[in-house]
């Protein structure tokens, strides 16, 4: 392709996107055009511009607008002016292969967002408005479910991402396993109110929000099938958790009358299960099961994050973290090819 037919093209690509009936100014409509053009790759480094002159002609617009827009571009770096010979983009202004693709799919995506107004009947003056009013997505979050037991903490985990959108992400670990290993980048931690103090010595940069865990249905539906005249053993692998898990048993069956409580390895453990109709033991306690005898009956007892808690205190916490700034890094074309993608 000659030069002049080049130029041609180029004159031909601004003048389809400038827009008089639009609010902007054309000076700035052009620079961004140009802008825009340089970028993307199709008017590549080191090419000519067309003369003020022929451009102004072309967009039948005056020179003094051409020359604005020239000089717009100078100061940002894009184009140089050569004496007697004019006006030429700056090598190394135009993108990589990989971030052409960037702009390649950035433009795809744009002519699909114009074909869609088009279709609901809204001009390109107020698709332009809406995009330009527009509040950009707010940035996804990497949210670590900390807890005790690993199977626990991963339903944990799971009850949480039906809270989040999916453009968030939810892990799970353990105490155990967050000493060992420290989970890295990560945004904010949600862990039960017991071990809320443990995670902040180990995430002491990190929001962590201590949440309340209530019984699950499960467990709700099987404390009230408990015949009011059982003895009932409440059995916890915790001596801190202990009390709560008592409290919660009288909530959700508060028609049981005798009941005893102790930790899993206590020397009075045999005793009590050999008094009880009903174990209650809590995640962690399993082997106790073992140890009951014909006709005795055993409930885990498991929670489930309060959802009253999730809307009061871990969505506003979320938000909040969402809205924080966040250190700026690097981004490779390949990765902001991803993130289009991911839309």
């Amino acid at each position: 392709m000659s030069e002049a037919d080049q130029q041609a093209q180029v004159m031909a690509r601004i003048a389809a996107a400038v827009d008089r009936a639009l609010a902007v100014p054309v000076t700035v409509q052009l620079r961004g055009a140009l802008e825009y053009g340089i970028a993307s790759g199709l008017i590549p480094a080191g090419s000519q511009l067309p003369s003020v002159r022929a451009l102004a002609a072309h967009l039948k617009v005056s020179p003094v607008t051409v020359s604005n827009a020239y000089a717009a571009l100078r100061v940002a770096g894009l184009v140089e002016g050569r004496v007697g010979a004019g006006s030429f983009v700056t090598p190394g202004a135009s993108p990589t292969e990989s971030e052409l693709d960037v702009h390649r799919l950035l433009q795809a995506q744009i002519e699909d967002l114009v074909e869609a107004a088009e279709a609901i009947g809204l001009d390109r003056r107020e698709l332009a408005m809406r995009v330009a009013n527009a509040r950009g997505r707010r940035r996804s979050l990497r949210i670590l479910m900390l807890g005790i037991f690993p199977e626990a903490t991963e339903s944990y985990a799971a009850i949480l991402r039906t809270h989040l959108p999916a453009r968030d992400e939810v892990v799970a670990a353990t105490l155990a396993g967050a000493r060992e290993a420290l989970p890295e980048g990560i945004d904010l931690v949600v862990t039960p109110r017991n071990v809320q103090a443990e995670a902040q010595r180990l995430f002491p940069a990190v929001p962590v929000v201590g949440m309340t865990f209530i019984p699950t249905e499960q467990t709700r539906i099987e404390l009230a099938r408990i015949a009011p005249e059982a003895r009932v053993a409440i059995v916890s692998y915790f001596a801190d958790f202990l009390a709560l898990m008592r409290a919660g048993i009288l909530r959700f069956a508060p028609h049981v009358s005798a009941s005893e409580a102790c930790l899993w390895d206590a020397p009075e453990i045999d005793a009590v299960l050999g008094r009880c109709d009903v174990l209650i033991y809590a995640t962690g306690a399993e082997s106790v099961r073992e140890r009951l005898g014909p006709g005795q009956n055993a409930i885990e007892y498991r929670h489930t994050p309060d959802p009253h808690a999730i809307r009061a205190e871990l969505l506003p916490a979320v938000e909040a973290q969402r809205e924080a700034p966040t250190p700026m890094k690097e981004t490779s074309g390949e990765d902001s090819r991803q993130q289009l993608v991911r839309g």
